[in-house]
């Protein structure tokens, strides 16, 4: 069956209903060649790559979104709306903007503040506070007690600018936020809007406060580990 679907051109069935999200589509291309059997390809539409394969026995698909909360949008709403994806799991990174949480911590995002004009179109004067789905956050909590890995529960803040000259992050600081990204807070949003479960997981890959940054080989080694925490929690029923 067709769907009408623009910027993904899979057919009915092909993606899977859990299914992470990483910002860079050659991402998405490791997760599946490294952690999923059978991976298939079902997009490939500017080249932003989705597979579907299995994990532990469990369907699952890993779609690129690019960077962004446009981008993110484009990709998520057809995924809820056209292909039934109930839950959702951003992997990325981040920069912390905490003294307490260092590069290669992951954090769970329990909220997302933003900048974003996407929320003002949307609620105009009223502001809607995005946040993931409770369970998707304890499991992914637990699951990363079990495996070792240091996990913080804070919320992001998900910025439209990446050089921000204008050191925003001191505001966001100020009230508790604990790493800017750029997708969370519309994910969240537009989980909302659907009635899907969704959540945020980054990696600390540079600190904004301290300048300290991970090496290639650190990053690689942190983002198996968070691709792990995602699997994990996604496919527990």
């Amino acid at each position: 069956m067709e769907i009408m679907s623009t910027h993904i051109n899979a057919p009915e069935g092909a993606i899977a209903d859990k299914i992470l999200l990483p910002g860079d589509p050659l991402r998405a291309k490791f997760i599946a060649e490294n952690f999923l059997e059978d991976a298939v390809c079902y997009n490939e539409v500017r080249g932003m790559y989705g597979f579907t394969g299995t994990y532990k026995g469990v369907k699952v698909s890993v779609q690129g979104t690019g960077m962004g909360q446009p981008s993110l949008s484009i990709y998520v709403q057809e995924l809820f709306q056209f292909y039934n994806v109930q839950k959702a799991i951003r992997i990325g990174t981040c920069g912390s903007i905490n003294e307490d949480v260092h590069v290669r911590d992951v954090i769970l995002g329990n909220g997302a503040c933003t900048d974003s004009s996407l929320q003002s179109q949307r609620f105009g004067l009223m502001h809607f506070a995005p946040v993931p789905s409770f369970e998707l956050l304890d499991t992914a909590y637990h699951k990363a007690q079990e495996l070792g890995i240091k996990a913080v529960v804070a919320p992001f803040v998900s910025s439209d600018r990446f050089y921000d000259e204008n050191e925003n992050w001191k505001l966001w600081k100020k009230y508790g936020v604990a790493g800017i990204e750029m997708e969370a807070a519309e994910l969240y949003t537009l989980a909302a809007q659907f009635n899907r479960k969704a959540l945020a997981i980054c990696t600390v890959s540079d600190h904004i406060i301290t300048g300290e940054v991970t090496t290639a080989e650190e990053r690689q080694k942190t983002f198996k580990d968070m691709m792990i925490l995602a699997l994990d929690t996604i496919i527990k029923e």
